[in-house]
């Protein structure tokens, strides 16, 4: 075994030792099905001169590509937009799987990864807009207004989280430990319990969106229309609410900024 050769028993554990494990962080697609396939890919890169970096920059214009399509109303479009963003679940497995190994991780690594999962997802939610109102060629209706309302509140809820990290920085104090999330308030201890079941805020991630955004559209090809799209978008549009207007109320009542 050469550092360049290792076999994927080696890869695994040096690459996913505590990541699969993560109950909060790990994709439950990355834990089904993309970790076990992440390190065949991995093998194949890491003796090669593509970075980390260059990994999460194709992510990103993988997941950016997706989100254009995405705004066609079109069986073709809706397929396609699936694919790739398996490809950008893919590559966000690998691009820290080869940084791992490489012993290369970094805060700038850190930086784009997040920055992209925050591109992607909120243009995801803003081409919806563009696709329940019938297309790219239609005039700007409200449902523009809506997807891009979405979008929006995609990206608050995203930097609400980001930012615990940020005050903590800024106030010195130490790294998160486990536990610390847990609401000091019985309600909204109860919320989070029944989100562990019923994780409705997922349908905002890329994954997820991607699927039903296909499940819509074979929908509406069936009765005609686009009525299931647009009943997407505003499911899509309450969860962003929710979860952008939740996250303080979780986070100010917990220990987390303690």
């Amino acid at each position: 075994m050469t550092r360049d050769r290792p076999t994927i028993a080696e890869l695994r554990a040096v690459t996913q030792a505590g990541i699969v494990e993560r109950p909060n962080a790990e994709h439950w697609a990355g834990r089904l099905y993309m970790r076990p396939l992440s390190p065949y890919v991995t093998r194949l890169l890491i003796g090669t001169r593509i970075t980390p970096d260059g990994l999460t920059g194709a992510m990103i214009v993988v997941g950016i590509v997706a989100a254009v399509l995405a705004a066609w109303p079109t069986l073709w479009s809706a397929v396609v937009v699936v694919v790739l963003v398996q490809l950008y679940l893919l590559l966000d497995c690998v691009d820290g799987e080869v940084a791992r190994w490489r012993r290369t991780t970094s805060a700038r690594g850190v930086y784009l990864d997040r920055l992209g999962h925050h591109v992607v997802e909120a243009a995801l939610a803003g081409s919806l807009g563009v696709r329940a109102a019938g297309g790219p060629a239609t005039t700007a209706s409200w449902w523009y207004v809506l997807g891009a309302a979405s979008a929006a509140l995609v990206v608050i809820g995203k930097v609400e989280s980001d930012l615990v990290t940020v005050a903590r920085t800024s106030a010195r104090l130490p790294a998160e430990s486990d536990g610390v999330a847990t609401s000091r308030v019985p309600a909204v201890r109860s919320v989070r319990r029944a989100l562990r079941y019923l994780p409705v805020h997922r349908l905002i991630g890329a994954v997820e969106l991607s699927l039903l955004l296909l499940i819509a559209t074979i929908i509406d090809a069936v009765v005609g229309g686009l009525v299931a799209t647009q009943g997407l978008l505003l499911l899509v549009g309450s969860v962003a609410f929710v979860v952008a207007a939740g996250h303080p109320v979780t986070i100010l009542s917990s220990d987390r900024l303690r």
